[in-house]
């Protein structure tokens, strides 16, 4: 496979659809939906719709886990499930068409040492003659943040590219792994670097290592800070609906980009396009993971090309 996504903490997510959000009455949900889950596995699903096949590692426990991988197996995305002794967590989200998702989220098992390293092994073996990986999402309680720096470093050494999409010290030390570009969302820059605004975060990223550093902003658009400069883009105008997952289909319009042939250090200007017209696209499904691929077409259409801003 020319892309391995590693989803490091996956879950069964469901989506209940409800007539108004309140807190502290009882609600009827009028429609629920359980897709597999975690980040990676979004991004893997919106590769797919985009007729771009990866291999998805994963670690995978109990009948919630055995359930995910089924249903991997159907919507026939490729997957390398990694046992754990522990049960796959759930989210659930809850939405009503009229106020932003609220969305609950379990913390996920404690994986051993041991399964840590079967996964490692599993993510080594995949990237063999891969052009990229990503990494996307949270880790479960009480991961090692280094983790995901020996993923970057194993991928490094197969020759292939990185993309990591994760919060906190795992975003610092896969940026001092090397890591090709890291992802975060403005919120989860400024609570990893500890930085007093987005530009110092991100230029914190890059002084440890990282290649760049592509921030989603939601509404305010995409910015990609590399060594010498910022690119910038608008968010898509008038898109509302379901945000949980856009930023999961921007990381695959940044793979998208970066892992075809004609990518090169400097296609930041061409990924920024796709992974803005994915997320907004998006926005428009009712579950993460799905992208309504017209709409796509069309708000990349009418995207400007970024223009380089010097630092």
């Amino acid at each position: 496979m020319s892309i391995v996504v590693v989803t490091p903490n996956p879950a069964v997510d469901v989506t209940y659809r409800v007539a108004e959000q309140r807190i502290g009455t009882t609600q009827r949900v009028r429609d629920v939906r359980r897709m597999p889950g975690g980040k990676g596995v979004n991004v893997a699903r919106v590769l797919a719709a985009l007729g771009l096949t990866s291999l998805s590692v994963l670690p995978l426990g109990g009948p919630s886990g055995a359930w995910v991988a089924a249903r991997l197996d159907a919507l026939g995305l490729p997957t390398r499930p990694v046992p754990i002794a522990g049960d796959t967590r759930s989210t659930v989200t809850v939405v009503d068409g009229r106020a932003h998702p609220t969305m609950f989220g379990e913390p996920g098992p404690v994986l051993t040492a041991a399964e840590w390293e079967r996964v490692t092994a599993a993510v080594a073996a995949g990237v063999q003659g891969a052009r990229l990986l990503i990494v996307s999402g949270s880790l479960p309680p009480q991961t090692p943040p280094e983790i995901v720096a020996d993923w970057v470093d194993v991928a490094r050494r197969a020759g292939a590219r990185s993309i990591v999409d994760v919060p906190g010290d795992a975003l610092l030390a896969a940026a001092a792994a090397g890591a090709s570009v890291v992802k975060p969302n403005r919120d989860e820059l400024l609570e990893a670097t500890g930085a007093d605004g987005e530009a110092a975060g991100a230029r914190s990223l890059l002084a440890r290592g990282a290649g760049a550093v592509v921030v989603s902003r939601g509404s305010a658009g995409i910015a990609a800070y590399l060594p010498d400069g910022r690119l910038e883009l608008a968010a898509v105008p008038g898109v509302r609906g379901n945000p949980t997952g856009a930023g999961d289909a921007a990381s695959a319009g940044l793979a998208r980009a970066l892992a075809s042939d004609a990518a090169s250090d400097r296609g930041f200007d061409s990924a920024l396009r796709h992974a803005n017209a994915l997320g907004a696209a998006a926005v428009l499904r009712p579950v993460a993971g799905e992208v309504d691929l017209d709409t796509y077409h069309r708000f990349l259409a009418a995207l400007p090309w970024p223009e380089m801003e010097m630092s």
